[in-house]
C-alpha cells in the first residue's frame, strides 16, 4: 500500500509542477513498483493487468482509507496560503476530514486542464477494468453535475478484501434490503420427495460446474449468463432451508431479499430499488433468493389506470434484471396459480415442494424427535404421520412445544396426551379444522 500511495503522491506532484510552469513538459513518475502477488493487492494487479491510469485509478480510490491527509498535504505544499482549486476536484464527507477524490479529480492527474487531452481520457470511466468488474464506481452526482464529480468509491467487498482481508456481510438496508441465510442443518435434515431432490442435485450441480461447462464446452456465447428457478410451495415445505443448503454445499452466500423494503407506492421507485439490490449483487457470485415473490410479482392486471400499468412495469423490469443476472436467483412462491406463463416460462427450471405426503412426515418425525426420549406405549408415529397433514415446520414447531411441556413435568418419556394437544395447538393456528 505505500508504494502505491507514494506512486500517487508523485504523479500529484509531477501533474502541478507541470500545470503551475515548473516544468516545460509532464513528467513521468521515475518509480519501480513491486507488489507481492501473495497478497490480495499485489494479485489484483496481476491478474486484472493493473497499469498505468488504472493503477492511477486504483491508488486515488484507496487513498482516503490509508492516507487521509495525502491529497491535502500535498496540493497545501504548493499553495500554503490556500487556493480556490475547481480543476483538482474533489470533495469533503459529513465525517471524514480529508480530500476524497473523484472523477474529476482523476481527469485532472491525467489530462490537466486541456479539453482535447481531457475529452480524450473521459472514456476512462467505461473502459477502466476496475470499473467493469464492478470495484470501483462513482458517487451520484445531481442531475445539473457532471457525471464525474461523483466520488471515486470502492466496492464494500473489494475494500474488505485489499484492507482488511476478510470480507463483512452487507448490512439490511433500504439500499440493500437482504438478510445472510445460514444454516447449520445438513442435506440429511432436508425431507423432499425424490423428483424434488433429483431438481434441486440439477442447481448443485450447476452452481459447482457451470464456469467449467461454459469454458470446455465453448457455451458462453450461446447460453444466457445466470440460472434462474422458481420453487413453489405451501410454508414450511423446506424452501428457505434448501436455499441455504445449495449456498453451504457450493461455497456461496444466500441473501434472502425482503420484498416489503422494495416495494414503493411512488410510482418509478421500486424499480430504483431493484437497480440498487442487482448492482450491490454484481459481480458477488451470491445466490439471491426471493421469498413470497407473489407479493410483488403475482398475476399481471389488465390495465385499468396509470398504477396498474405501472405495476406491469415493474415486473417487466424485474425480468430483465433476472435474465442478465449472471449467478443463481431463486424465486419462492405459496402459489403457483399467482404467476402467469409470460413470467415462468422465463425460469429454467420450476421446482414443486409439495406438502409432505405420510412417508415424508413419517421421516420428518424420526428426525425431529429425540432418540434419548422414548415414546408412550400408547403412541405409534406412523399413525401419526398419515393422520395428520403436516408440514416440516410445523412438526419441528410441535416438537419444540412438547419439548417444553415434558421438561417441566419432569416426565421422562413423551406422553400421549401431550403431543397430541401440542399437533392440535399447531393445526389452530395454521387456521385449520381437524
Amino acid at each position: 500500500m505505500k508504494q502505491l500511495m507514494d506512486f500517487l503522491r508523485l504523479v500529484i506532484r509531477s501533474r502541478l509542477d507541470h500545470e503551475l510552469g515548473k516544468t516545460e513538459t509532464l513528467e513521468k513518475p521515475q518509480m519501480e513498483l513491486h507488489f507481492d502477488p501473495e497478497e490480495f493487492l499485489g494479485k489484483t494487479i496481476k491478474d486484472l493487468d493493473i497499469k498505468n491510469r488504472d493503477l492511477l485509478l486504483l491508488a486515488l480510490a484507496i487513498a482516503p482509507h490509508m492516507d487521509p491527509g495525502l491529497l491535502g498535504k500535498t496540493i497545501q505544499s504548493y499553495y500554503p496560503e490556500g487556493a480556490d482549486f475547481p480543476e483538482f476536484g474533489g470533495c469533503k464527507s459529513k465525517h471524514h476530514r480529508g480530500i476524497i477524490p473523484t472523477g474529476e479529480t482523476l481527469l485532472y492527474l491525467l489530462a490537466g486542464t486541456d479539453p482535447v487531452t481531457r475529452k480524450k481520457h473521459l472514456p476512462v470511466f467505461q473502459e477502466s477494468i476496475l470499473f467493469r468488474k464492478n470495484h470501483l464506481y462513482l458517487g451520484e452526482t445531481l442531475p445539473e453535475e457532471p457525471f464525474y464529480a461523483g466520488t471515486i468509491c470502492l466496492e464494500q467487498e473489494f475494500a474488505d478484501k485489499l484492507l482488511l482481508e476478510v470480507v463483512r456481510p452487507p448490512k439490511p438496508s433500504t439500499g440493500f434490503p437482504a438478510e445472510l441465510i445460514e444454516t447449520a442443518l445438513e442435506w440429511e435434515d432436508l425431507v423432499l420427495s425424490d423428483k424434488t431432490l433429483s431438481q434441486i442435485k440439477a442447481l448443485e450441480n450447476w452452481l459447482t460446474y457451470n464456469e467449467e461447462l461454459m469454458e470446455s464446452w465453448r457455451l458462453r456465447k450461446k447460453v444466457k449468463p445466470g440460472y434462474r428457478v422458481m420453487f413453489f410451495g405451501p410454508p414450511g415445505t423446506g424452501k428457505t432451508l434448501t436455499a441455504g443448503l445449495l449456498g453451504k454445499y457450493t461455497g456461496k452466500e444466500v441473501y434472502r431479499i425482503d420484498l416489503s423494503l422494495m416495494v414503493s407506492k411512488y410510482i418509478g421507485e421500486t424499480e430504483k430499488n431493484l437497480s440498487r439490490l442487482f448492482e450491490k449483487a454484481s459481480g458477488k457470485n451470491w445466490i439471491l433468493f426471493f421469498d413470497e415473490a407473489d407479493a410483488l410479482f403475482g398475476k399481471r392486471t389488465n390495465v385499468r389506470d396509470a398504477h396498474d400499468k405501472y405495476a406491469n412495469q415493474e415486473v417487466a423490469y424485474l425480468l430483465q434484471r433476472i435474465e442478465s443476472h449472471p449467478g443463481l436467483v431463486i424465486l419462492a412462491s405459496n402459489f403457483k396459480s399467482n404467476l402467469d406463463t409470460a413470467f415462468t416460462r422465463r425460469f429454467q427450471s420450476i421446482i414443486d415442494f409439495e406438502a409432505p405426503g405420510s412417508r415424508e412426515r413419517l421421516l420428518l418425525w424420526e428426525k425431529n424427535l429425540p432418540e434419548s426420549m422414548a415414546l408412550k406405549n400408547t403412541l405409534d408415529i406412523k399413525d401419526l404421520a398419515k393422520k395428520y397433514p403436516l408440514t416440516g415446520a410445523n412438526i419441528v414447531n410441535i416438537v419444540q412445544q412438547v419439548g417444553l411441556r415434558t421438561l417441566a413435568a419432569g416426565d421422562d418419556s413423551i406422553r400421549e396426551d401431550v403431543l397430541l394437544q401440542c399437533i392440535r395447538n399447531e393445526i389452530q393456528k395454521e387456521g385449520k379444522i381437524h
